[in-house]
């Protein structure tokens, strides 16, 4: 439970920006501002254009993948490149999750 106050002075732009970067992390400005000083992580949340781009991502590397499974005995040479695909899909939304 927090009891203590602690108080620090900024400038007004200073301040609106620390508004607009908790906002768009879910996150109080005090709590963005503890995380912030005790160097946690903040993790700013998706728009819904990225959600839907990512569903959409890792529905093709999903395809991808069955596409080369598909493939694997009768052309092994493209069955390779597909998987190569969805494996640089794969780490695409990874990266995306971070």
């Amino acid at each position: 439970m927090k009891k203590e106050f602690v108080q620090f002075r900024c400038s007004i732009y200073e301040k609106k920006l620390l508004r607009v970067k908790a906002h768009k992390s879910g996150l109080s400005i005090s709590e963005y501002c503890r995380r912030a000083a005790f160097n946690d992580r903040i993790i700013e949340r998706l728009s819904e254009e990225q959600i839907t781009t990512y569903k959409m991502l890792a529905k093709y590397q999903n395809n991808f993948k069955l596409i080369g499974n598909m493939f694997r005995k009768r052309d092994p040479k493209l069955a390779d490149e597909v998987t190569q695909l969805a494996t640089e899909i794969r780490q695409h939304l990874l990266n995306f999750r971070k």
